[in-house]
């Protein structure tokens, strides 16, 4: 990667004071996260198809064609079936079709609708597979998903105390739980329609901020090996100005991914690249501004990690 001239621009090394701001920048996050939490419970998400229930079928063209997703998707938004989502299966001339069933209306009638308008727009095509996810099976949907954001969020922190300290596993759910907040106030502002694809993002975003926030931690513990008596404040700024570069290469990359999936990945995508990289920038903010001043709130024993450095030399020593 030196070859990327756009590199040289990233400093190698930095001596920015982030500590000095630590106050300013926790409150900001503290009252983004609370907006956030109120805009959950008001207005609320756009729940998908996924966790609001609705119709599936599978769509085969009759003379092996392609066929083509967004006249399928245009077709059937022009009903007014709400939330519409089509995916193409492996045969380019098949795909599934999600839509939603109007409150009130009968499900036989409103499927024989939607395949009328299709047939009418991209031709022959063979309907097979017609199934309704029930509002019961949906909200099962949901519950799942957030239990499956919140074990993610239970193990990150296991695996934190296991490695350092206490204070640094809670430093890194506080990093954690302000990430998936955010993420989801995002998802609010934008209305970004919350399916089975934004709980994926939002594991991503957990796993990508844990990894950015484990990076830190590895320096602040080393720097505090190294450095016994620099205060705690320094000792922060210190780690965290080693790693920025290698944060903001990882970071800007992955978002320049993430913005090419955003733009080619079309719809079905969109909403998951957003999310990701907004949660990206985000999960990279919390590991300076959230995770690493909680360590200094909480403080640290000094004196351990100069008995574990005082282990380590006298095993290298006693080598031959």
């Amino acid at each position: 990667m030196t070859w990327w001239p756009l590199i040289k621009i990233v400093p190698i090394k930095t001596n920015l004071k982030f500590v000095r701001f630590a106050k300013l920048f926790g409150t900001l996050s503290a009252v983004l996260c609370i907006a956030s939490i109120i805009s959950v419970v008001y207005p609320g998400m756009v729940l998908g198809i996924d966790f609001r229930g609705g119709a599936a079928m599978e769509l085969t063209t009759s003379d092996g064609r392609v066929l083509d997703l967004e006249e399928v998707r245009t077709a059937v938004d022009g009903l007014g079936m709400g939330d519409v989502g089509v995916q193409g299966i492996d045969d380019d001339s098949s795909a599934i079709l999600r839509f939603q069933i109007p409150e009130g209306e009968v499900q036989a009638e409103v499927v024989q609708r939607v395949q009328q308008a299709i047939t009418a727009d991209v031709g022959d095509v063979t309907y097979s597979g017609v199934s309704v996810v029930g509002s019961k099976v949906s909200g099962e949907l949901f519950t799942s998903g957030l239990l499956a954001l919140g074990a993610a969020i239970v193990l990150m922190f296991a695996y934190i105390w296991f490695r350092f300290e206490p204070q640094f596993g809670f430093g890194a759910v506080a990093g954690l739980m302000h990430d998936v907040i955010l993420v989801f106030g995002l998802i609010v502002l934008f209305r970004l329609e919350f399916n089975l694809n934004m709980v994926a993002a939002i594991l991503t975003v957990i796993g990508y901020s844990m990894n950015d926030t484990v990076v830190v931690f590895d320096r602040l513990r080393e720097n505090l090996r190294k450095y016994k008596t620099m205060p705690l404040r320094d000792v922060i700024d210190l780690s965290i100005n080693e790693t920025l570069s290698r944060t903001i290469i990882t970071g800007v990359t992955a978002i320049m991914v993430l913005a090419a999936l955003a733009v080619f990945g079309g719809v079905a995508l969109f909403g998951f690249s957003i999310a990701l990289m907004a949660g990206i920038i985000i999960g990279t903010y919390s590991s300076v501004y959230v995770a690493a001043p909680i360590i200094l709130l909480w403080g640290v024993k000094r004196g351990e990690f100069a008995e574990e450095a005082k282990a380590i030399k006298l095993g290298m020593a006693s080598k031959p």
